[in-house]
């Protein structure tokens, strides 16, 4: 979620409120989604200027952890001030901060120092997890935001993780090889046809699930070339 969505973020502190009473003030939306440290939930918002970010991860004590996007120059105690006051609270629920208040050097909370010495997961890992838990990283699970969160993420690592699907779909099931893979898959996983806008749930589905198989068979093919020949019919 981290190297996805925000990076690179900044640890200010560790408030006693948990996260549900924190997005119940400042009428957030919770986001469920995985990373190497288990399953985490976290809100993302603005407030004068300043990108937050509010987190607990599944195991952690109670609190809530809040971070900021590094831009530029960053003062601490302003930057949490202004969330305390959107909170309607003061620095008594403060449990632990970057900058004085509540900080005990010999108990820096954990989430802390996994934020900084977070190992990076491979691709292997990130699409094990994407495939078997797809609605925690795009929510709703349409075709659109499945293919989108795909291709940012195969952007976002210099096209390796990608590089020769549309080919091997083409030379695989005869798709042709001028189209994006996104359109391929679809001739693939309807071959009567696209179907019309707007789709269905259960048109979304199919067209996810026939794409997340394609995948896993692509994936495969590159560990073990000569595993399968080339499928044209």
């Amino acid at each position: 979620m981290f190297q996805a969505t925000t990076g690179p973020l900044v640890s200010m502190a560790l408030l006693s409120l948990d996260l549900d009473e924190v997005a119940r003030r400042l009428s957030l939306t919770i986001e469920e989604s995985w990373d190497g440290h288990g399953a985490v939930r976290a809100a993302f918002f603005i407030l004068d200027g300043t990108d937050f970010v509010v987190t607990h991860h599944e195991g952690d004590p109670p609190g809530t952890y809040v971070w900021v996007r590094k831009s530029g120059p960053v003062d601490p105690a302003a930057r949490t001030g202004i969330l305390l006051t959107a909170l309607d609270v003061g620095t008594e629920v403060v449990s632990f901060s970057t900058w004085g208040i509540g900080t005990d050097l010999s108990r820096i909370p954990a989430a802390w120092r996994r934020f900084r010495h977070r190992p990076a997961d491979s691709h292997q890992r990130f699409w094990e997890n994407f495939r078997d838990r797809t609605g925690m990283y795009v929510g709703r699970s349409t075709y659109e935001g499945v293919t989108a969160y795909l291709d940012g993420y195969d952007q976002g690592c210099g096209g390796v993780v990608l590089d020769g699907l549309r080919e091997w779909l083409a030379a695989t099931y005869g798709v042709g090889e001028n189209l994006v893979w996104m359109a391929q898959v679809l001739l693939i996983v309807f071959p009567e046809g696209r179907p019309d806008s707007p789709w269905s749930q259960d048109q979304h589905t199919r067209a996810v699930e026939g794409l997340l198989a394609l995948l896993e068979e692509f994936f495969q093919h590159l560990q073990d070339p000569a595993a399968a020949p080339p499928r044209t019919s």
